[in-house]
């Protein structure tokens, strides 16, 4: 089902038809490397392979390397996801893409900023075209 969006500018009413879902949210909060969440926190590589259950998630090959832009704070008993897209020229068909998988699926193999500010998750996170 095509959802509208409408974007007011000044003098100007723009229409755009956006495909997609809003699926359930994983988490309420999500930790970052800065308030915005645009900062890559860390580079991982993956210890095995993950096939993803449904759109929000990437699927990942073993020894496939994966940057970290945000880490969702576990809650009642969930599993702990990061988001992140896959990286490597093996993998060009997810590359670019991304989305959550488990964090006990990698290793981050180097940490570019530590990821301390605690961010609300916004239904946006959690969309899937």
């Amino acid at each position: 089902m095509a959802r509208l969006l409408l974007l007011f500018l000044p003098g100007l009413v723009a229409i755009c038809a956006v495909r997609g879902i809003f699926m359930d949210r994983l988490a309420s909060k999500k930790l970052c490397a800065d308030d915005e969440c645009v900062y890559t926190i860390s580079l991982a590589r993956a210890q095995e392979d993950y096939n993803a259950p449904d759109c929000r998630f990437i699927n990942v090959k073993k020894g496939q390397q994966i940057y970290v832009y945000s880490k969702l704070v576990k809650e009642n008993g969930a599993g702990e996801f990061w988001a992140g897209s896959v990286y490597g020229d093996d993998h060009e068909d997810e590359m670019g893409t991304v989305g959550y998988f488990p964090s006990s699926l990698v290793e981050e193999q180097h940490v570019y900023q530590e990821a301390t500010k605690e961010v609300p998750t916004t239904d946006i996170d959690f969309f899937c075209e």
